[in-house]
């Protein structure tokens, strides 16, 4: 029987008289994905830390691709095909994209004794980026100027220049995008089929359970379990990882298992309610039998019809956001532009010799222009923020919220989830229209003085905001369809576009007075 790539036995490892790994041992075959799960402090990272020469152990051994010991160092791992992506990456910030990917590994030609070949590096390093979508344009920015993010797609590049038998992912793909978080996983598939192992520390275990052959558990810095994913639900790996199979302490920080096995519960409803339908046709005369086959079938069309209107209505907001960020670039890039331009020129002409009153004329002109370019760029803002496609929706929200609170002379108390992350674009351009609509609603009828405005995750990963006023409020129930015949339309819009999210709107009025708007949108992330 052929040797596994990787075999570790009894690993333990002290810092002082905290035991953080306690006689670990499990192997790893070429091609295998592995998951490490555990509660924070189970020993997923200082694992990985071992296995890639970042640290030492206490006690034990390692087996590795013919090899038999413990790395010194990671140069040393990386010379034998081990390379370890960390939860933060570990870049140079002075450098660019390109030098951080290849500091160290440098391609030369001639090979080992030549000169450095940076075109050949830039080539492959553009390939890398325009793999995680992002722009080419890029490889010459600084790291220390990039995102979180774009950070993370930095080291992963890295670790991927040159493939390696075994590649290690330290909790790797929570800095990502749900999109890129796609993109991630679907390269681990293919390594995996071209014959790289893969160990995989994560507190998603949607991400794990689509791409893993197997999943360790660890409970207190042991090995709770050794578990092949396809023999498994998340619910087992769960009640492992908290080490209780009580319903109370399954909760939902990793993975939302409550609605995951309610949805399974009302569907075993529906399918038992379909039976019993079906034997009630089987037992009733063909004219009602009939009665009920239109009915279905005018249901179907109504659901079709329906699912038609949403995509239409889903459509036509994705154009309208594509049009107003053409709009915002044409204002930025042209108009404003030009303005610029056209205002330097006339700052050089008032330089020139000319009569104090044609110099105070010159001087008025350029303070209007001032003015213009002002509102247009206060208009880009509106139309596109460009915070949300650089930094994500919470910088965003705080952005506009600051802003809007400064203008209008209202006390705005911000609570966003700092676990929020990067969502789908779609998803976090609905839910920043939804903010500004709303806060702009407060400015135009509630006449308040204090705002609270709340992002937040649920423990279902749903998304959650409530938008709560100390104005007027409401005299009576909201009735949209009567603010739509009365052209009022900005909690109307805010329903669609929860709505065409899956998602459900409510509107209260405290005891205290004012208005209180709460919405939540269902998790945007797929089920295993």
């Amino acid at each position: 029987m052929a040797e596994p790539l990787l075999r570790v036995s009894d690993l333990s490892k002290r810092f002082d008289s905290l035991l953080a790994l306690s006689d670990i041992s499990f192997s790893l075959e070429p091609g295998e994905v592995l998951g490490v799960v555990g509660r924070h402090g189970a020993g997923k990272s200082t694992l990985l830390q071992i296995i890639s020469g970042n640290d030492t152990p206490s006690s034990g051994s390692m087996f590795f691709n013919g090899r038999e010991g413990f790395f010194t160092s990671p140069a040393e791992a990386r010379k034998h095909g081990i390379e370890l992506v960390h939860q933060i990456p570990l870049l140079t910030e002075q450098l660019d994209i390109v030098h951080n990917i290849y500091l160290g590994r440098e391609i030369c030609w001639p090979p080992v004794v030549g000169f450095p070949a940076w075109g050949k590096m830039y080539s492959e390093a553009k390939k890398m980026l325009a793999d995680f979508d992002m722009s080419p344009s890029m490889l010459q920015v600084r790291t220390g100027n990039l995102s979180d993010e774009q950070r993370q797609v930095v080291a992963i590049a890295r670790a991927l220049c040159f493939p390696p038998k075994l590649l290690l992912l330290d909790d790797s793909l929570a800095t990502l995008s749900f999109h890129r978080q796609q993109i991630l996983l679907e390269h681990i598939k293919k390594l995996a089929d071209q014959g790289v192992s893969i160990i995989i520390s994560s507190d998603n275990l949607k991400h794990l359970f689509s791409v893993t052959h197997r999943i360790l558990i660890l409970y207190e810095s042991r090995l709770s379990a050794d578990r092949l994913t396809a023999e498994c639900t998340p619910r087992d790996i769960v009640e492992l990882i908290v080490g209780n199979a009580d319903p109370e302490q399954v909760t939902p920080i990793i993975w939302a298992l409550e609605s995951y096995h309610t949805a399974q519960q009302k569907t075993s409803e529906l399918q038992k309610i379909q039976t019993a339908l079906h034997k009630s046709l089987k037992a009733s005369d063909s004219l009602n039998r009939q009665l009920v086959e239109r009915l279905s079938a005018q249901v179907k069309a109504l659901d079709k019809l329906n699912a038609a209107l949403q995509e239409t209505q889903r459509r036509l907001l994705t154009e309208s956001e594509e049009e107003r960020k053409a709009i915002a670039r044409e204002l930025h890039d042209q108009v404003i532009q030009d303005l610029l331009s056209f205002n330097y020129r006339l700052e050089e002409a008032e330089s020139n010799e000319i009569s104090a009153e044609q110099r105070q004329e010159l001087a008025e002109i350029r303070n209007s222009i001032r003015e213009v370019i002002s509102d247009l760029r206060q208009m880009c803002r509106d139309l596109r923020p460009p915070t949300i496609d650089n930094l994500g929706l919470s910088s965003a929200i705080r952005s506009l919220a600051q802003e809007w609170a400064e203008r209008n002379g209202v006390t705005l108390q911000l609570e966003i989830d700092p676990a929020m992350g990067r969502l789908p674009e779609a998803i976090e351009l609905s839910v920043f229209r939804i903010v500004q609509e709303g806060l702009n609603n407060i400015r135009k009828h509630a006449a308040a003085q204090n705002v609270h405005l709340l992002v937040e995750r649920t423990p279902t990963e749903s998304i959650h905001l409530r938008i709560k006023d100390d104005g007027q409020g409401m005299t009576s129930t909201a009735d949209l369809a009567k603010l739509t015949a009365n052209k009022h339309f900005g909690l109307v819009g805010i329903s669609e576009r929860a709505a065409l999210l899956g998602g459900t709107m409510q509107i209260t009025s405290p005891e205290k007075g004012g208005t209180m708007l709460d919405i939540e949108i269902p998790s945007p992330f797929p089920s295993a």
